[in-house]
């Protein structure tokens, strides 16, 4: 076994001569790591090496904290065949108390390392992304069914400010498929019960309650300071002045709604792709939408539309992946299919047909007739 002498980046085998790679767990990496190292920790290096550097005559140097880990690793490697292995003199404690140039996040506290790693070691997020979300405001319109796993996975995901707005109590019924609540809550408004659960599961986030009805008169002042709206509502009058306002405030909604054995998914970023206007121009006549009260909904489905809602919170958040922009999913929990239809902004939207001209906000009755 050979071992790698402690040297910067620049410098020889530490650069362009070789792979660097961290075998340390992901919590030590995020206190501090060698620049340009990637990092492979020992429990996954036997199945993990041959991917990153397939060529076994390339040279690779390994690192842990001191040494001991970095040299068993160069032994395992060896087995696989690798000829020019070799353990840093020391390791990062070594390079770290040795002025040598390191990494420093920085930015998460211990206990956040450890409770976000999982996605902190995905590409594409990391620390920047986890410290992204912990500065994202999410307001979550609809604390019901569809809104109680939103709130629980964003919650759960770090996003540092969750706002919830609704006007209704917890009734018994309801825990048939509205998961944040429960027995102990009925009764209680469901922002309350909401705010509770949250903080039980993540003290990270800060839960803003607005516990009142959406309306015309009070929406910009509810919604305006928030990053990205999540419609978790279920009748049309506020999906409507949802997307009005989001239109004054250009904030992106992730749009979801439900019916007995179906759900549909889709993203409306103002002015950049339709809005709901320009998908359903008007609300339906008086009589002919129907809610979930009066026709129904199997419990999982709003868990399984929910789950999507907050994928696509994130996704939004981190500015990862493709949104549901122009596009709207549906999902057929019989069938257990998705499928997609494409959607496009109108010129003549009564919306955002006119970007300097948002449209008046309007409160719609029960029957969806203008108040």
């Amino acid at each position: 076994m050979s071992s790698a002498p402690l040297t910067e980046p620049g410098e020889g085998i530490l650069e362009g001569e070789a792979l660097i790679v961290d075998v340390r767990e992901q919590a030590e990496r995020l206190a501090g790591h060698i620049p340009g190292s990637i990092h492979i920790p020992m429990a996954e290096l036997l199945e993990t090496i041959e991917q990153r550097l397939p060529d076994h005559s390339a040279p690779v140097v390994f690192y842990c904290a001191g040494g001991t880990r970095s040299a068993i690793a160069v032994g395992l490697v060896e087995q696989l065949g690798y000829k020019d292995a070799s353990s840093l003199e020391g390791g990062f404690d070594r390079w770290r108390s040795e002025g040598l140039d390191w990494v420093n996040p920085g930015v998460l506290s211990a206990e956040q390392m450890d409770r976000y790693a999982r996605h902190i070691s995905l590409p594409g997020v990391g620390v920047d992304g986890q410290s992204r979300l912990l500065d994202t405001r999410i307001e979550i319109v609809g604390g019901g069914g569809v809104g109680s796993p939103v709130a629980l996975y964003l919650a759960a995901a770090g996003v540092g400010a969750l706002g919830l707005i609704d006007d209704d109590e917890v009734a018994a019924n309801n825990l048939q498929r509205q998961i944040i609540h429960s027995l102990d809550h009925v009764g209680q408004p469901k922002t309350d019960s909401a705010r509770e659960r949250i903080g039980a599961l993540n003290p990270d986030v800060k839960t803003e309650v607005h516990q009142e009805r959406l309306a015309a008169d009070n929406a910009l002042r509810i919604l305006s300071g928030y990053d990205i709206i999540v419609d978790a509502t279920d009748n049309f009058p506020t999906r409507y002045l949802v997307n009005d306002a989001s239109l004054h405030i250009r904030a992106p909604v992730v749009h979801a709604s439900i019916y007995r054995f179906e759900g549909q998914v889709s993203v409306f970023q103002p002015y950049e792709g339709p809005c709901y206007r320009c998908v359903f121009p008007s609300p339906p006549p008086p009589g002919v939408a129907a809610n979930c009260d009066t026709g129904g909904v199997l419990g999982v489905l709003p868990g399984v539309i929910g789950t999507m809602q907050a994928t696509e919170a994130l996704k939004l958040a981190l500015g990862v992946g493709s949104p549901l922009i122009g596009r709207l999913l549906l999902y057929d929990a019989l069938a257990q299919t998705t499928s997609e239809l494409r959607l496009s902004r109108r010129p003549d939207c009564p919306a955002c047909g006119d970007e300097g001209q948002p449209p008046k906000l309007v409160d719609y009755d029960a029957s969806c007739t203008p108040a």
